[in-house]
Order: structure tokens, then sequence, then C-alpha cells
């Protein structure tokens, strides 16, 4: 138990402290630093299946159209928040993204609600009206909606919903995520190096260096996500995930000095009193639950 709250915390450590690797490759343009991450996560990702020897989920993987089909789609919705993430760093939007992973978990309810027939309790379904209020006060605000927010919670949601009912573990499943875009994303460094606009032809090592360093730094918090997923109940393991949205929305005040008015802060205290809905729900619920398991 102990264990996974580590292996758990360590991943939205890293996750959290992202921004900061983004802002290290500023100046490389999102699409080239999602290709770059692309291409370094495969074949690290290769490299330790190599090393584990967990080959078994490649046989018969191309007469399996269905779970193709399902990780091409899973694939393109990992790269568009990928993209639309590192785009949201780059250009001052940080407490946007912040936003999008705050909701996530609301958004969630609601797909599990139409997709997978689930039924939310009633304290669930009051956290998500209070979160929609939130994000509607934003969008009044603002003038428009938080588009970033919006696109990050609803990408990273559809693509949760996607993995959920996956047959792959987590490590093969972005394995064969990466192979997927990675045709994709050799031809794109290959043309902007050709024309000489890519980071690499610049010739600057530290850049370069740091786009290399995005293939672990993209795997690893997903292994230790992963380790912990397994050792921790789900409860806390929700309760946990608040951390990478939370050092975020630190970074974006303090490290990156984005606007903070007032009356946007209106907006995220209605989703962060959403989210304590939220979590205490889930805690009762599972109090409960371990209450009626227990022998009598």
């Amino acid at each position: 138990m102990n264990q996974g709250i580590v292996f758990a915390s360590l991943a939205y450590l890293a996750w959290g402290l992202f921004p900061l690797y983004f802002l290290q490759v500023a100046e490389v343009p999102a699409l080239e630093v999602v290709m770059h991450r692309t291409v370094w996560s495969m074949l690290f990702m290769l490299i330790l299946l190599l090393v584990l020897r967990r080959w078994a989920w490649l046989k018969g993987l191309s007469r399996q159209p269905k779970i193709l089909a399902a990780f091409a789609l899973s694939a393109m919705l990992l790269a568009s928040n990928w993209l639309v993430y590192v785009w949201a760093v780059q250009h001052q939007h940080l407490l946007d993204a912040s936003l999008g992973y705050f909701i996530n978990p609301l958004v969630n309810i609601a797909l599990g609600f139409f997709f997978l027939h689930e039924r939310p309790r009633r304290l669930q379904w009051l956290a998500v009206a209070i979160a929609t209020l939130g994000v509607c006060w934003l969008a009044w605000q603002a003038g428009h909606p938080p588009w970033v927010a919006l696109t990050l919670g609803l990408t990273f949601g559809f693509y949760g919903l996607l993995r959920k009912v996956a047959t792959l573990g987590a490590m093969e499943g972005l394995t064969l995520e990466t192979m997927m875009l990675t045709p994709f994303a050799i031809g794109a460094i290959a043309w902007w190096t050709w024309q000489g606009s890519s980071a690499m032809s610049q010739g600057h090592t530290a850049i370069t260096l740091w786009l290399l360093a995005a293939g672990p730094l993209t795997a690893i918090p997903l292994l230790l996500f992963a380790a912990g997923a397994r050792r921790i109940p789900m409860t806390t393991l929700g309760l946990l995930q608040y951390m990478g949205p939370t050092l975020q929305f630190t970074l974006g005040v303090y490290v990156f000095h984005e606007a903070f008015s007032p009356s946007r802060l209106i907006g995220f205290v209605l989703i962060w009193s959403a989210l304590l809905l939220y979590s205490v729900d889930g805690w009762q619920h599972s109090r409960r639950n371990q209450a009626e398991l227990r022998p009598a």
C-alpha cells in the first residue's frame, strides 16, 4: 500500500512538473516537440520490452482489426492531447491546461454514463453540475469557451475510455500507439530536417538532448503510475491525481506568471468545490464497501 502511494505520487509529481521540461524546448514548435516525443517514446518502450521480453502480445495482432482500429483512434487522441498541452505551455495557457486536468475526473463520470451505462451517484451528478457552472462562468468571463481546458479534458477523457476497454496493458498499449504514430513523426522530422528548419538541424546540442529525453520522461511516469495503480485502491488513486494539475496551476501562477484575475478565481473555486465533493463521495462510498465486506 505505502509502496503504491509512493509510485503513484512520483508519477503525478512528474506530470505536474512536466511544464518545466517544455520550458527547455520553448523555441521548438509544439508540433515538432510532439513528433520527437512520439519517436523517442516508441524507441524507449521497445528497448524496455526487449529487456523484459514482453513480446507475446504482438503475435496475431495483425489479425485483430478491431483492436488495431481502437488503438489507432486512441493514438490520435493521445497525439492531439500532447499537441494542445505543449502549445498551451508555450503560449502562456498553463492555467487553462491545469483546468483541463482538474475537470477530467468529472468528464469521466459523464463518459461512463453515456458510453458504459454506469450510474453515477447523486453527489457525483452534483459535482458535475457545479463543475459545469464553473466552466460556464469562465466562458462568460473570457467571452468564449475555455477551449484549451475543454480539449484537454475531453481528449484525455475519451482516451481513458478507450484504454479502459482495451485488451492491452499500459506498457504494451503505449508502445502500439507510438508505433502507429512514428511513421508520420519520422516523415515530418525528416522533411523539416531536409528543409533545414528542424531543431536538430540547427546544431543546438542542449535542445537535441532535451528532445531525446522526451522518451524516458514520457514513459517512466506512466510505468510508475501503472505500478502504483496495482497496489492502492481507486479512491486513493483518485485523490492523488489532483497533484498533477495542482502543481501545473502553481507553476502557471508563480513560475510562468500567467494572469489570474479574481473573476477567474471564482470559476476555479467552483471546479475545486466540485472535485472536493467528488472526492468526499468516493471516500464515503469506499468506506461503505469496506464495511460491508468486513466479517460480522
